[in-house]
């Protein structure tokens, strides 16, 4: 079973999906944000088509460790997924994930308008690369 990894945000959700092992993230879509319901039918269709039997939701705490109401809004955002979806959602620490893609971007001269097109793939990119190289257990 692959795992899918979300970056949400209030605009967008950047979704990624594990190899059928777990070793590696590979960044499947930007999905443009509107009603609960339509990002749902989305999630839907992509757990579906991948065979996901787990999802990652990258998890902004501050700097300092606290939980802000980015990231409460992150876990409402995972509770809410996990019931309707019937799948396990877990968080997962994404402190700087966006800073890093940006900079991953940059050193490969991505243009500015192009960046900001798959800014949130790659973060998810990076969220479920760092979870499942922390997690080989879980990943499988």
């Amino acid at each position: 079973m692959r795992i899918l990894g979300l970056d949400v945000g209030d605009k967008t959700i950047g979704v990624a999906v594990s190899d059928e092992l777990g070793w590696t993230a590979q960044g499947l879509e930007v999905i443009r944000r509107s009603e609960w319901e339509n990002d749902l039918e989305r999630l839907r269709e992509l757990v579906v088509q991948w065979e996901v039997g787990s999802v990652v939701v990258g998890y902004p705490k501050n700097m300092n460790n606290t939980v802000g109401p980015r990231a409460q809004i992150a876990a409402e955002f995972a509770d809410k997924l996990s019931q309707c979806l019937a799948l396990p959602v877990k968080l997962w620490d994404e402190r700087l994930t966006t800073m890093e893609a940006e900079r991953m971007l940059i050193s490969a001269d991505v243009s500015r308008s192009k960046r900001r097109k798959v800014i949130d793939k790659m973060a998810a990119v990076l969220i479920l690369q760092n979870y499942l190289q922390s997690n080989p257990i879980n990943a499988k």
